[in-house]
């Protein structure tokens, strides 16, 4: 999995930010980075880097979770990147449900979807644990 430069690039943004977020965030931004964490170490368990062709199940049910996951704590939280996290993810999970119906996206099409929507997760991750972080430095309380 970590054959590629650009591969090791995306763990090391995702360490930094999952890192940021228990270090700085509140409570729904440890969460959505401990869900990230461990839907990215799911992922790399379930995912057949073999397969170039049809719907990869360990994978799609990994990333359905992780659309639960984002949409309850986008449910109970007050925060709005949830709900952008959770609009990326289904994207992740509609990539899926194509190749499930057959439609034949090219693979590099896919994976193009899959890493872009991840990257944009990780971004609205930061700026929830940003704006959280910004708000308890004015009310004083970190």
């Amino acid at each position: 999995m970590f054959d590629t430069l650009y591969s090791q690039i995306g763990a090391a943004v995702g360490v930094v930010v999952v890192a940021f977020a228990f270090l700085k965030g509140d409570e729904p931004e440890r969460v959505g980075g401990g869900a990230y964490a461990l839907g990215a170490l799911a992922g790399l368990l379930v995912q057949e880097d073999s397969q170039l062709y049809g719907t990869q199940w360990g994978l799609m049910i990994v990333d359905t979770v992780m659309l639960v996951a984002y949409a309850a704590l986008a449910w109970k939280s007050r925060r709005s990147w949830p709900v952008w996290a959770s609009a990326l993810q289904s994207v992740i999970v509609m990539s899926h449900i194509l190749t499930a119906v057959d439609a034949r996206p090219p693979i590099a099409a896919f994976y193009a979807v899959v890493n872009l929507a991840s990257y944009g997760i990780l971004l609205a991750l930061t700026i929830g644990v940003f704006r959280a972080w910004r708000e308890r430095r004015a009310l004083g309380i970190a």
